[in-house]
């Protein structure tokens, strides 16, 4: 009975084995009991959220194209720039030493650039698109005038510079300064700060050619490692009064080289040619209204008479600047009229514009007209005195022969930073 029993319980332990078998792989296979399976329920899951997510992220993508196409045809190109604004007051006067108060001395003052009076600026510049940036300056100011007969006393502050540069490439610039343009504006990079000044126009604006009376000017410059040229069209003179002649306006083209030589050295090649507009003595078409007419005789009586045959000139300057240290500088600047080798004018200066509280500067300058002797020549030293972060006071001397004038003046001269 033993053996019976034995085969017997074999038998069924094997047909349970095989019942479980098939059972499992029956169960398996069965698409309903995957759906139970919990990491079946999680991939699913996974699988329906993403795609719920990716429709989410279209319609944002959609939404925000509509917002950008909606601002941009909103706005201008001034609606997320920053504005920075920088301002001074500048205060000069002086005592003179003169043997008579006349039109000869005036005249020598002038020519040796001695301005006394306040003069207050604000700059506000702006940025455009990244590169570009717009420049506009207002002025008030009660310095003497050129003939030093009038004083333009209580002046509003009103518009004088407008300035945008474009930087089209990292070598390649625009420039249009439609109000108060001067030639070293075109070149220059407007907000960078101002150079360092002296007690006269002499000593601080470098070669008159580059300091014409204002107007407007366009040019472009171009920039290779240390080279910079600049090339660029002015038109002055357009708020001066007409002189004898009729002639109101300067057509000026003006070119500049500049080298960037070794131990902190600058060598620049400056050239201006002028050719003087006409325009009647009676009429006055506006500053932005050029006429272009011919250099001719008028027989009128109404019409003032004008002959300027040959009337057009040019100016060429030479100026090398000098880093001695962080803080010394020295500079000099010829220029000569390329019709007359013996008309030239001249300066060499030294300064000291630390931000410590002692400074100085030492200015010679000179010039030549018509025959080899020195008809004019001028020094001027000064100290400066730094009270505080804004504030400078430069007292000095200035001692100037011209012809047969001798002045002497005691300047001080204040500067101000807002």
């Amino acid at each position: 009975m033993e053996p019976t029993v034995a085969v017997f319980d074999g038998l069924k332990g094997f047909a349970k084995s095989t019942q479980d078998f098939v059972s499992g792989l029956i169960h398996h296979h069965d698409p309903s009991s995957s759906r139970n399976n919990p990491i079946e329920i999680l991939k699913r899951l996974q699988r329906e959220a993403f795609s719920d997510l990716m429709r989410l992220r279209d319609r944002q993508d959609k939404i925000e194209r509509l917002l950008s196409i909606y601002k941009t045809s909103n706005k201008g190109p001034f609606e997320e720039a920053g504005t920075r604004v920088r301002g001074e007051v500048d205060v000069s006067g002086a005592v003179l030493k003169m043997d008579t108060v006349d039109q000869q001395n005036f005249d020598a003052l002038r020519r040796a650039g001695i301005r006394t009076g306040v003069n207050a600026r604000f700059t506000f510049e702006t940025q455009i698109r990244g590169k570009d940036y717009f420049v506009a300056e207002l002025m008030a100011s009660q310095k003497a005038a050129e003939d030093f007969t009038d004083f333009s006393g209580n002046l509003p502050l009103s518009l004088s510079k407008v300035f945008y540069k474009a930087n089209i490439t990292d070598w390649f610039s625009a420039a249009a300064i439609p109000i108060g343009a001067h030639c070293r504006d075109i070149g220059n990079d407007s907000s960078s700060s101002r150079q360092g000044k002296g007690l006269t126009d002499n000593s601080s604006l470098g070669p008159p050619l580059v300091s014409q009376p204002p107007g407007s000017a366009f040019g472009v410059t171009a920039r290779k490692a240390n080279f910079m040229a600049t090339l660029g069209h002015l038109v002055s003179g357009l708020e001066m009064p007409l002189d004898p002649h009729g002639i109101r306006h300067i057509f000026s083209t003006f070119g500049q080289v500049v080298c960037d030589l070794p131990r902190e050295m600058k060598l620049s090649i400056v050239g201006v040619h002028q050719i003087p507009i006409i325009s009647d003595q009676r009429l006055s078409l506006g500053p932005f209204a050029i006429p272009l007419s011919p250099l001719k005789r008028r027989q009128d009586s109404d019409v003032s008479v004008i002959s300027t045959p040959g009337a057009s000139s040019g100016s060429i300057a030479v100026m090398l600047e000098s880093q001695l240290d962080e803080d010394t500088r020295i500079g000099g600047w010829v220029e000569m009229k390329s019709s007359d080798n013996k008309n030239m004018k001249w300066a060499i200066a030294v300064s000291d514009d630390s931000e410590d509280e002692f400074g100085w500067g030492l200015c010679l300058s000179g010039a030549t007209e018509g025959s080899n002797r020195l008809n004019r020549f001028q020094v001027e030293s000064y100290l400066k005195f730094n009270v505080g972060k804004r504030f400078t006071v430069k007292p000095g001397l200035v001692h100037v022969m011209d012809g047969s004038s001798r002045i002497t003046a005691l300047l001080v001269r204040s500067n101000w930073s807002l």
